[in-house]
């Protein structure tokens, strides 16, 4: 039996009709295997310990977090919680992996509506990494579906701006958005990304 005629057959009727079908199921299985993912980089003149205490200590964090407070033993498989006095719990999860002063790991649930509270739990990675004096800081939010509420990552520019902010000058940041949320945001507007 000589196989070239059917091959030249499947090459001129069936890849045509195949092709759609297989891109659409490619599309699907890369879906399913990589989530969205969004990533933040920022550099900040400090030391990593500095940054860390920054990361994880709830006086300093209140002040960048623009009044949220976050509560925890900062130990692998222990909880985490974020608050604010005038809104109430914002966000909650667990921390996976902590390995001071270079890398966090954490679960988050956004609870400060129910659009977000939809959106499940998802995760937040911090990686510190000294450059000259000053830190790298890469903030990677992964595990959100592919058309994740942007309410989930949107403060993030605003939350890491106000890291640098506070750990370069000690002052607060004072931009419109950010003197917004040190006022309490009203109930219905959107939250400044609850990382934990």
């Amino acid at each position: 039996m000589n196989p070239v005629p059917i091959r030249l057959v499947h090459d001129r009727w069936v890849s045509k009709y195949a092709e759609p079908w297989v891109a659409t199921l490619s599309g699907i299985k890369d879906r399913l295997e990589n989530p969205m993912e969004k990533v933040f980089e920022i550099y900040i003149r400090t030391t990593p310990e500095r940054l860390w205490e920054a990361i994880t200590d709830a006086e300093i964090r209140t002040k960048f977090q623009f009044g949220n407070t976050i509560t925890s033993d900062w130990t692998p498989g222990s909880r985490f919680e974020m608050s604010n006095p005038k809104a109430g719990v914002l966000g909650e999860g667990e921390n996976l992996e902590v390995d001071p002063p270079r890398r966090l790991v954490q679960t988050m649930v956004a609870l400060w509506g129910d659009d977000v509270r939809r959106e499940g739990t998802s995760r937040v990675t911090w990686e510190i990494e000294p450059v000259g004096d000053s830190c790298r800081l890469l903030v990677t939010h992964d595990q959100l579906r592919e058309d994740a509420n942007t309410q989930l990552y949107g403060g993030w520019p605003m939350v890491l701006s106000g890291l640098k902010t506070l750990l370069e000058t000690g002052e607060i940041l004072t931009t419109p958005g950010s003197l917004r949320w040190l006022q309490g945001a009203p109930a219905n507007a959107a939250a400044p990304a609850p990382s934990a």
